[in-house]
């Protein structure tokens, strides 16, 4: 649960558009480490996952105060891309806004980035262990 604090809005204390996109990164590295992936560990390793894709639709407004609640799954791979799907909610249940963000994998090396098409197992596991819910 999140709740929105004066720096996610804007002067009339609806949360700003932006604040939604940091609280999906957060949302997604705290599944990955409940997956069994601590985003550190991808990292130390030359991974990143850029988003390549992000759509939101903004359904209600989220007011300075409010609790919100996202739920944030992964959805099947779609072959390199890494899609994921939030809903974030207002106490009570009701839908503030949902997102769709596509990520993909990326290794990086000394002065150059690579796509990665082989997605190793370790990073697999995590995605699977997250379609299967808790």
């Amino acid at each position: 649960m999140k709740k929105v604090l004066p720096q996610h809005t804007d002067h009339a204390g609806v949360m700003w558009h932006g604040a939604y996109i940091a609280w999906l990164e957060e949302a997604r590295v705290q599944a990955l480490e409940m997956a069994g992936l601590p985003y550190e560990e991808l990292t130390s390793q030359g991974f990143e996952m850029p988003v390549v894709r992000l759509n939101i639709k903004y359904l209600k407004a989220a007011i300075h105060g409010d609790e919100v609640v996202m739920e944030s799954v992964h959805l099947s791979r779609n072959r390199l891309r890494l899609p994921w799907k939030t809903v974030f909610f207002k106490e009570g249940g009701e839908v503030i806004a949902i997102a769709e963000v596509e990520l993909v994998l990326v290794k990086q090396e000394v002065g150059n980035t690579k796509l990665v098409k082989n997605v190793p197992l370790q990073v697999e596991e995590a995605l699977t262990n997250l379609r299967k819910g808790p």
